[in-house]
């Protein structure tokens, strides 16, 4: 088992999958978003914000060692997330809706947020329950270079989705079906 030899060494190995995890997801919707032309609606950035938050709990475990604070952290991001998920399944829930979006593999990505939300929420229970250190041994330890890759890309992939949302809303509200960049079309008006 990855605990047996080094508790410190195996938390951080999770949560660094962990994090892989959020930005794989992140990086999927991201692409999906361009490969397939759709934008992602209100809800759909609540749910990649909620992603990030989460994210963010895990890539604090990597850097500063586990904590509750930091699961707590990846928890309430969950949980929003969730809330925004299951908004969403409810709202298309009705027989004959098509649902928003292509779906991947056969379901939408927000019932796939909805599952991934669930899968990080036992995550984080499981550590809490697993870790018995919380840091102690990992604050004069440097992350090693392929954590520093996890989060370098997460932090590339959490601001490549806040630019593309800029792009899509402004600093307004976003639009409930979204059809277009509202920046874009705004500057190449004349």
């Amino acid at each position: 088992m990855i605990f047996s030899s080094n508790p410190a060494r195996g938390s951080r190995i999770l949560n660094a999958l962990a994090l892989l995890g959020v930005t794989g997801i992140l990086c999927i919707a991201f692409a999906w978003q361009f490969a397939y032309d759709e934008l992602p609606c209100p809800l759909c950035l609540l749910q990649r914000v909620a992603l990030i938050l989460a994210g963010v709990g895990f890539l604090l475990n990597l850097r500063l060692g586990p904590s509750p604070m930091h699961y707590a952290m990846s928890i309430a991001g969950a949980l929003a997330g969730m809330l925004a998920a299951g908004r969403q399944v409810l709202l298309h829930i009705a027989p004959g809706d098509a649902g928003y979006g292509t779906p991947f593999l056969g379901v939408h990505f927000y019932t796939w947020a909805f599952v991934a939300f669930t899968a990080i929420i036992v995550f984080c229970v499981v550590m809490l329950c697993v870790d018995r250190k919380w840091g102690d041994s990992m604050l004069k330890k440097p992350v090693s270079m392929l954590g520093m890759v996890v989060m370098a890309l997460f932090f590339v992939v959490a601001l490549a989705n806040a630019g593309s949302t800029t792009l899509q809303c402004g600093f307004g509200p976003c639009p409930d079906d979204p059809v277009t960049y509202l920046w874009l079309k705004s500057a190449t008006l004349p």
